[in-house]
């Protein structure tokens, strides 16, 4: 079979660059940071400089010692460099393991323990956060970006290293490991494959097919998360200027938006909903916004509305597409302006072009509705192989060739799937929490986040956090929650306490537990 026609049928990452520059080598990437691992390439890059330095540094991890076929950890703080060296891993014909910053010493020791002596890639400041890890024990060689020491090779001292011809997977080998989000615990370890990241590109590329013209895409979502490698894959071969934020504060976008002026964003849902106080900033830094696109957590209509409205292009829309880890895109849909009185946030949307089948499936043997919602499940070639180590847990969530995709919801008479919570989040007698904080955040301009968790009699526990942590205005809470009587008296937390996900997503089990222990 020639290398060409399994690229048609796979996506290899060690190679996306150097064919994206065959086609469009001078396209232009802006980073609003510098890169840990080459401190010398500054803030402008070409994809062809691009694919220079993935083949660099593919050269520096094989002279590291790490061989095809071998695991690599990649475990540092948050840079678009971490992009960069999986896909360098994946040339050099190791497989990438993208374990996010965010994650504690004791849940890196546990994976690496489950991942069965992998090369452990890193930086000097997470080395010593992992000082208590018996990394020695755990991995089979440490590399840093930015230093060396005792036992651990130095990226740096090895520029110049030979360069290495790009080795390829089979299709259904594992290709890439990336983790779910830990919302519920110890986080899985997902496992892709060339087949299953090519599939996933599939709808998305029928919707960049819609687009009238090519624009600048800004993109703010976790460098190590499975979608951050769609999203790359999908520019490059696009030829899309790209612009990658590390930075998102509110006050350092609108610099940055209004310096370049994207014409299209992908953020995670909570950053988008940091940026609503955007919307009315002098910058203007989404006047030149097309397209908004987020593909984790349904939004909040509140969000969709404020940023629709500050953009100045003619009818700009925000696509919602639903998905997670394990399944990739599966359902999706656009809002406009026009239509954004009649928005619900738990419709996310309609079978996508190429995309993931889904289907309702009855808890109780009632047929799913609103008031007695089913398990969603997806099935396609575009669903994870496994997770490493945890096989029997897998295929726990596997019926009849269907994934369960642990969300539970319902179909509309025209079609539109709603999500209404996640299995393991849903409270008796509450209905859809994730609805209620739609409804709240709609009427309380003055929150910035709102979480519904069971408490330890388990009742519904509003959680709320302010803009700029003011006190909560009781008399306009209770106005705003008269229809929602099971709920009890709100918790007030500053935002920066609420415990998240690296992208963004509320630990809603954490977030009961700490209420527990507080309320104990």
């Amino acid at each position: 079979m020639s290398s060409d026609s399994i690229h048609k049928r796979g996506l290899y990452l060690g190679v996306v660059p150097e064919r994206a520059a065959a086609g469009g080598g001078t396209t232009p990437l802006t980073l609003d940071h510098d890169l840990d691992a080459l401190p010398e390439a500054g803030r402008r890059l070409t994809v062809a400089e691009l694919a220079g330095h993935v083949a660099d540094l593919a050269g520096r991890i094989r002279a590291a010692g790490v061989l095809p076929g071998e695991r690599v950890v990649i475990h540092k703080r948050a840079n678009f460099d971490i992009w960069l060296l999986a896909t360098a891993v994946a040339r050099a014909g190791a497989v990438p393991v993208m374990l996010s910053h965010a994650l504690d010493s004791a849940t890196i020791a546990a994976l690496l323990g489950r991942l069965d002596q992998p090369h452990l890639l890193t930086d000097a400041t997470k080395l010593k956060s992992l000082a208590g890890v018996p990394l020695a024990e755990l991995t089979k060689g440490l590399i840093s970006v930015d230093g060396s020491g005792p036992g651990v090779a130095s990226l740096a001292d090895l520029a110049g290293s030979p360069s290495v011809r790009p080795v390829l997977q089979g299709l259904d080998e594992p290709a890439l490991i990336t983790h779910t989000s830990g919302t519920t615990g110890l986080p899985k370890l997902v496992v892709h494959t060339p087949r299953t990241m090519r599939s996933r590109l599939r709808p998305q590329l029928f919707l960049l097919a819609l687009m009238r013209r090519r624009e600048t895409v800004a993109i703010h979502i976790a460098f190590g998360h499975s979608r951050m490698f769609a999203a790359m894959s999908l520019c490059l071969f696009r030829s899309m200027p790209v612009l990658l934020v590390n930075e998102g504060a509110p006050d350092d976008v609108a610099d940055f938006f209004a310096e370049h002026r994207p014409g299209l964003i992908e953020a995670l849902p909570n950053s988008f909903l940091a940026w609503e106080s955007l919307a009315d900033d002098p910058r203007k830094p989404f006047a030149s916004v097309k397209y908004f696109s987020s593909t984790f957590d349904a939004l909040h209509p509140r969000t969709v509305r404020r940023l629709l409205k500050s953009s100045e292009r003619r009818t700009p829309q925000f696509f919602q597409i639903y998905g997670q880890s394990e399944v990739g895109p599966a359902v999706g849909r656009p809002y406009f302006r026009r239509s954004m009185r009649r928005m619900d946030g738990r419709c996310v949307g309609y079978p996508l072009p190429g995309s993931a089948r889904v289907r309702l499936v009855s808890q109780n043997g009632k047929r799913p509705s609103a008031a007695n919602p089913g398990f969603i499940e997806a099935r396609w070639d575009g669903i994870a192989k496994s997770y490493f180590g945890e096989q029997e847990r897998y295929d726990a969530n596997v019926h009849d060739g269907w994934w369960r995709t642990g969300d539970v919801g319902y179909r509309t008479r025209f079609g539109c799937l709603h999500m209404l919570d996640r299995e393991v989040d849903a409270i008796p007698g509450v209905g859809s929490s994730l609805e209620i904080e739609d409804l709240v955040l709609d009427r309380l301009e003055e929150l910035i986040e709102l979480v519904v968790v069971p408490g330890p009699r388990s009742e519904a526990i509003p959680v709320v956090c302010t803009d700029r942590d003011r006190p909560l205005d009781l008399d306009r809470w209770r106005a705003a929650v008269a229809e929602y009587p099971q709920l009890a008296e709100p918790v007030q937390i500053p935002l920066a306490e609420l415990p998240r996900t690296a992208t963004l997503k509320t630990r809603r089990v954490e977030l009961s537990r700490r209420l527990h222990e507080q309320i104990r």
